[in-house]
């Protein structure tokens, strides 16, 4: 296939499924049974993939730290594809995850030349204010690239463990493309990984909630997170298949193997490079004290970021959902009546007469108000199923799917833009 990611382009994925083979992503199906409440995106396969999630899973069964961590790029206004991102930052923030939210003005003006004092407009009033009236708590960071001291000097020690061929091989970048271009996808390594620094606990796993286009950052991350580490651990057989462990050196300073060796408490041999790890019993125990000597001398011992990919929306008239396409899209700042005549315009999966949609049913799988209502308006499973069957077997006519999902738009914007209003007045409460 060779299908090409690109996180500032326009990507159509027209079969999710190739991107398991052609990527490594694994189906979120797999997984979602072991969540004690999903959210409806992973209950209704939006959700569909995942890297890592298993790490998530472990750290909600056992209440151990974790973290949820997304950005927006200030270019344009927020509507209902940036909620869907909101939500599941939300939802993981009250699942007992830290928070963290970066506004990727760096980005925005390397990648598409926004001014910085735009930026900040757009990113607080587009985007920040919708994400605290959606339900973000204080208790999460909100925080742009420009001044976050932590991102940009992670952004250049990233950088050192970095080369262009890599980054050319990920993004597909030229001798065209700016070197603050590329310093950008650094930046949005250093937000993926910031959370798990000391002074917010340490190594932790953190998911990146974000739509497939943005994998290209996923993978750049993740193997800069391995570069980063000082050690690794090998799982190993002897002459006699006896299985053990050795923790391998990478760049580690003088003396850290040795103390890795002293604090275990199971046989240990050091040799230059390594130290092998007889009978050890208890893996989590060996990898946190790997972790624990790393941060001593001086280390990050960062968890590889875990992601979930969510499926992309349909725009209302079919085809992208584009913000250079009004028609497409509905702004969280919309006017609810605009927003309502604009969802009754909407494509539907309905046929070319009412007899052929009484006889042969429409088609609910290729209807945009069918996917507001899935997406964003209806909350209850057994309710959606109902308008599916309905609609699929002929009893329920695209005009009341319409006046549907249009009331129940004009009753969330409505709600919605009262919130933000609301919210403007506690950005002091997020240090903004």
């Amino acid at each position: 296939m060779n299908m090409k990611l690109d996180p500032w382009g326009s990507v159509n994925i027209d079969d999710y499924s190739k991107l398991f083979d052609e990527f490594g992503i694994l189906p979120f199906e797999d997984i979602c049974s072991e969540l004690p409440d999903p959210h409806r995106y992973m209950r209704r396969k939006i959700i569909f993939g995942h890297r890592s999630y298993d790490l998530i899973t472990d750290a909600m069964k056992n209440k151990d730290p974790f973290a949820v961590m997304s950005g927006f790029m200030p270019t344009g206004g927020g509507h209902l594809g940036h909620k869907m991102v909101m939500e599941e930052i939300i939802w993981h923030q009250k699942m007992g995850g830290g928070a963290f939210v970066g506004i990727a003005d760096r980005e925005a003006y390397s990648v598409r030349g926004v001014s910085w004092e735009k930026c900040r407009q757009i990113g607080i009033e587009d985007y920040i204010v919708s994400l605290i009236a959606l339900g973000f708590e204080p208790n999460g960071h909100i925080y742009f690239q420009s001044e976050s001291d932590n991102v940009k000097e992670l952004t250049f020690e990233l950088g050192a463990k970095t080369n262009f061929s890599e980054l050319s091989a990920i993004y597909g970048f030229s001798g065209e493309t700016s070197v603050s271009h590329m310093t950008s996808t650094l930046s949005q390594s250093a937000d993926i990984l910031q959370p798990q620094l000391s002074e917010y606990g340490g190594p932790k796993p953190t998911v990146i909630p974000v739509g497939a286009d943005q994998d290209p950052h996923m993978r750049l991350t993740r193997g800069i997170a391995h570069k980063m580490n000082m050690f690794r651990i090998e799982g190993r057989e002897d002459k006699n298949k006896d299985k053990y462990f050795s923790v391998r050196s990478k760049a580690a300073p003088e003396g850290a193997l040795a103390d890795v060796a002293e604090r275990l408490p199971w046989d240990t041999k050091l040799f230059e490079g390594h130290v092998d790890v007889f009978g050890a019993d208890d893996y989590n125990k060996l990898l946190n004290t790997v972790r624990e000597v790393e941060i001593e001398y001086g280390g990050y011992a960062f968890v590889p970021p875990a992601s979930t990919y969510h499926r992309f929306m349909s725009g209302l008239q079919g085809g992208k959902m584009s913000s250079s396409v009004p028609e497409s899209i509905i702004s969280l700042k919309e006017d609810p009546k605009e927003a309502a005549k604009k969802v009754k315009r909407a494509k539907t999966g309905g046929r070319m007469t009412l007899e052929e949609q009484k006889k042969l049913g429409g088609d609910p799988n290729n209807c945009s108000a069918f996917e507001l209502l899935m997406f964003h308006l209806v909350e209850d499973d057994k309710e959606l199923e109902e308008i599916y069957d309905e609609c699929v077997c002929g009893k329920r006519m695209c005009g009341t799917c319409k006046a549907l999902a249009a009331e129940l738009m004009t009753e969330f914007l409505t709600e919605h833009q009262e919130k933000r209003e609301l919210a403007k007045d506690r950005l002091d409460d997020y240090g903004l």
